[in-house]
């Protein structure tokens, strides 16, 4: 695996890389991702062995352009249109029909595909030289989930990348920290109506504030869509979360193991936790940290991590929904 700063020259190879079908973990805003060609099945089939990701388990496109909107989805709704104006460059994923030509191998056999564009300076510039000269008919992307192996804590920076995977990815773009800390949000637009299918970053309140409609529940029926498995962005220890009115009944029934904290308050004296982190009361800079933190009570050598359970809502709906499935793994 090589590892390159941020250059014009490192971009370049890296969009060579991606063209003769190798893997590239680069930057974005939310998590490093692990990119191959969107176009070519083989290099996408590498994503899912490296990750050891279930094969009908949909991946997400990033684009460059939103000219290449419309040329991956068979329909560009105006609500889509309004959501790209207002939040691209960002955080949101939009899934939409899939177009003629758009491969099940990229879907999980589903007609539908999720799209967004990056809003990370290395992503977007990864991501027009990758496109070069565009013809205005070719299918250019980057098909990207997280650079790391399934289920686990996704890479926020790039010695996460190199942890997780080693020697598997032909070349890693180190662009420093992800400015976000968690996954986009994806939100559903190909079935008539909005659907919030993972939270993120992007609230539906702002949403509804583009498109003047509030995105409903997922229901049976919903698409699949990365990162939604009851089960998912967990340490390998297991992590217990607790609520504010049981966490010194939840210290005290760990007591006789070893735990690591993650808590809005500081470590009391004398207690015996192996590794105590205080978190951000602020939602912005505790997903920011989230990963990272989680990295570190896992490699701490405990049995066990317990995590005080963020407020309810708001803007802590996307971290509570990545500590909830995290949990789900113990």
């Amino acid at each position: 695996m090589q590892t390159a700063p941020r250059s014009q020259a490192s971009i370049r190879d890296a969009a060579a890389v991606l063209r003769r079908g190798g893997l590239v973990a680069f930057p974005t805003e939310t998590v490093y991702g692990l990119g191959a060609d969107a176009s070519n099945p083989s290099a996408v089939a590498r994503i899912y062995a490296v990750k050891g990701r279930p094969v009908n388990h949909p991946l997400i496109v990033h684009i460059g352009e939103l000219a290449q909107l419309s040329r991956w989805a068979l329909e560009v709704p105006e609500s889509a249109k309004q959501l790209a104006k207002r939040f691209w460059p960002g955080p949101l994923t939009l899934l939409l029909r899939r177009a003629p030509g758009v491969g099940d191998y990229l879907t999980g056999g589903q007609d539908t595909i999720g799209l967004r564009i990056p809003g990370h300076a290395v992503a977007l510039e990864l991501l027009r030289e990758f496109g070069g000269e565009d013809d205005g008919r070719r299918l250019i992307g980057v098909a990207a989930p997280s650079a790391n192996k399934f289920g686990r804590i996704s890479p926020t920076n790039a010695e996460h990348v190199r942890n997780d995977l080693g020697g598997e990815v032909d070349l890693v773009l180190d662009g420093g920290d992800c400015d976000v800390g968690i996954e986009s949000t994806i939100l559903d637009l190909s079935r008539g109506r909005p659907v919030l299918l993972r939270p993120g970053r992007i609230s539906a309140g702002e949403i509804a504030g583009v498109i003047g409609v509030t995105p409903e529940r997922p229901d049976a029926r919903a698409p699949r869509a990365p990162g939604t498995l009851e089960s998912h962005y967990a340490p390998r220890q297991p992590l217990r979360l607790v609520g504010q009115k049981d966490w010194d009944e939840a210290l005290r029934s760990e007591a006789n193991r070893r735990r690591s904290v993650l808590a809005f308050r500081a470590q009391p004296a004398g207690d015996a936790s192996r590794l105590w982190i205080a978190a951000s009361p602020e939602p912005g800079p505790y997903a920011h940290a989230l990963y990272a933190n989680l990295r570190t009570l896992d490699g701490s050598g405990c049995e066990v991590i317990l995590v005080e359970a963020p407020p309810e809502g708001g803007e802590w709906i996307g971290v509570n929904d990545r500590l909830n499935r995290a949990a789900h793994a113990g």
